[in-house]
């Protein structure tokens, strides 16, 4: 246990460290990697209590694809970091209250604001003792599958659209936009591919 706490709070404290430097970094690509760093911590963490499925989740999906995705844009861009950070200091009591809304929230989920943190910390122990029958990945795919079932076909409806709908917005026929036509050139005859120009010795082209 006491290996354990150790582990926490130094993955924790990377954790947070690695939140603060992504605001707080005026490289964007430092805060990219930062970024990257607290999605590794934060699976470390999710390790810690027993989330296994959720943690190689937030690994292979979030640090092999979005936090990816988020590092080749920000360098393919070449964003002026110092003009979009202008106007930082005007918006951070805004950002500060809101942080503070957010917390709020959290803790009152938890109990700890509402006065019911025992009921809270007893209902996660019987569901724990509840989970420790079964491994977690086998837990989640019995209530994804069953009783969220419609739920999952839905949400995979809905990111169906979403991918037609980006690849529609893309490919729409604009004018002077030259397109590639894949059969034209699979058909063209030799003649108007294929030119031979006799070269005259040292006469160049």
């Amino acid at each position: 246990m006491l290996l354990q706490a150790i582990a926490f709070y130094v993955f924790a404290a990377v954790c947070v460290a690695s939140g603060a430097m992504v605001v707080v970094s005026r490289n964007p690509v430092y805060s990219v990697l930062f970024l990257i760093l607290a999605f590794f911590n934060a699976a470390a963490l999710f390790v810690l209590i027993g989330a296994e499925f959720i943690a190689m989740i937030l690994v292979i999906v979030y640090v092999g694809a979005v936090a990816v995705l988020f590092l080749f844009v920000v360098m393919m861009l070449d964003i002026n970091m110092t003009r979009l950070k202008e106007g930082f200091l005007d918006y951070l009591p805004i950002g500060a209250l809101i942080g503070a809304a957010l917390l709020a929230e959290i803790l009152f989920g938890l109990g700890v604001l509402g006065g019911t943190h025992q009921g809270t910390v007893s209902a996660f122990t019987k569901a724990g003792t509840q989970m420790m029958t079964v491994d977690n990945t086998r837990a989640i795919g019995r209530v994804l599958y069953t009783q969220y079932f419609y739920v999952f076909q839905v949400a995979g409806v809905v990111l169906l659209v979403a991918m037609i709908g980006a690849i529609v917005l893309t490919l729409r026929r604009r004018p002077g936009v030259r397109r590639q036509r894949i059969s034209d050139q699979l058909y063209r005859p030799k003649e108007e591919s294929i030119a031979l120009v006799k070269v005259p010795t040292r006469g160049g082209v």
